[in-house]
């Protein structure tokens, strides 16, 4: 209840005192009763306290019972407190218009104590309901979104868990996923930040092509021990079966899609898995599609992955000094990887360095 008080706030207004004096006397009983005879000093009295109901007045002096209805209403403090109008007037328009303005009900003057104090009733258990409900279904849905953090955290574990299982077929440690995550993490942010045509993205999109970006090769675990766990490099043949790992990783996604259906971070994931080894001069795998033709996903985490291929030592080559890999990346700009995505590389320099150095000191 209001005021700190058992009963509940009855605010009345009515610049007829015999009128106040009757409501008074009729509901002081069982309820607070706080009487106004005007709504200039009725909503003074509201801009510090509260009510529980108010019964309001149509005809008055000064602001008349629409225009305090119209004052309650925008208010978001005071807009949900049931109004009851009283009027003398049997004109049916004006009943229509004040319940069209959000007043819960309409009573007659001269009015029966009997049956004010029943539409005060029923109008006070209605609020105590309709609040009763909105706390039911606030409730209700917290728990939703408590299971729904639980779901996506346990998607991301999952996610995570995947692209390791797969990277560390081929590396000794999941440090691949974590560099190229960071360095899709900072191309992606870029788009966002300055979006220009045709690289415009949703915060949806952005997000996803990071996530995804994890499983580009995926399709690794379908290889055979024997060529990704070469040490050296491989011949002709065995280079046409690791070319073939976009398709299996695309295979894979496409049937974990049918299953899901609408996912667009799967969708993601399979534009990734499938396409980042094509080329923006179409002469890539396993498509070769050719430039923006090819996902802007894909040819994000192309150079992602390139870039953390040059600067990261294998069997058959020592690591690349950054700045060698930034020059080779310049340089294929326009053949290999999409010219306005490596004008960002460009302008990042020092948060790539900055990647590559955090997962090499861990």
């Amino acid at each position: 209840m209001s005021e700190n008080t058992s009963k509940s706030v009855i605010l009345t207004v009515d610049d007829d005192p015999i009128i106040l004096n009757s409501i008074l006397s009729t509901l002081k009983q069982e309820y607070n009763v706080r009487p106004f005879t005007s709504g200039e000093t009725a909503l003074k009295f509201l801009s510090h306290n509260m009510a529980d109901l108010i019964l309001l007045d149509y005809n008055m002096p000064g602001m008349s019972g629409f225009d305090v209805l119209k004052t309650l209403q925008a208010d978001v403090r005071l807009r949900e407190i049931p109004v009851i109008f009283l009027t003398g007037s049997v004109n049916g328009d004006d009943e229509i218009q004040a319940l069209e303005m959000g007043a819960m009900d309409y009573l007659l003057k001269p009015f029966k104590p009997r049956s004010l104090v029943t539409r005060v009733h029923l109008q006070l258990e209605l609020y105590r309901y309709r609040h009763h409900l909105e706390a039911l279904v606030e409730e209700k849905t917290e728990e939703l979104r408590q299971i729904n953090r639980k779901l996506e955290q346990r998607d991301k574990i999952t996610l995570d868990l995947l692209a390791m299982a797969s990277d560390m077929r081929d590396h000794d440690t999941g440090e691949h996923i974590a560099r190229t995550t960071g360095y899709s993490r900072i191309i992606v942010e870029a788009l966002l930040e300055n979006p220009a045509e045709g690289y415009t993205l949703t915060r949806t999109k952005g997000s996803d092509i990071i996530e995804a970006t994890k499983l580009h090769d995926i399709g690794k675990i379908a290889m055979p021990d024997s060529v990704l766990l070469k040490k050296g490099r491989l011949t002709d043949d065995e280079f046409e079966i690791i070319k073939t790992h976009p398709v299996h990783g695309g295979k894979m996604l496409r049937e974990a899609l049918v299953k899901l259906g609408n996912d667009s971070l799967i969708q993601e994931a399979l534009d990734i898995a499938y396409s980042h080894h094509e080329k923006w001069d179409g002469t890539g795998y396993p498509s070769g599609l050719k430039g923006t033709d090819i996902p802007i996903g894909a040819r994000v985490s192309a150079i992602a992955d390139v870039f953390d291929a040059l600067t990261s030592v294998r069997p058959y080559k020592k690591a690349f000094s950054s700045r060698q890999a930034f020059d080779i990346l310049y340089r294929d700009s326009g053949t290999h990887f999409d010219p306005h995505l490596i004008e960002i590389v460009r302008l990042h320099e020092s948060e790539f360095e900055s990647v590559m150095n955090d997962a090499d000191n861990r």
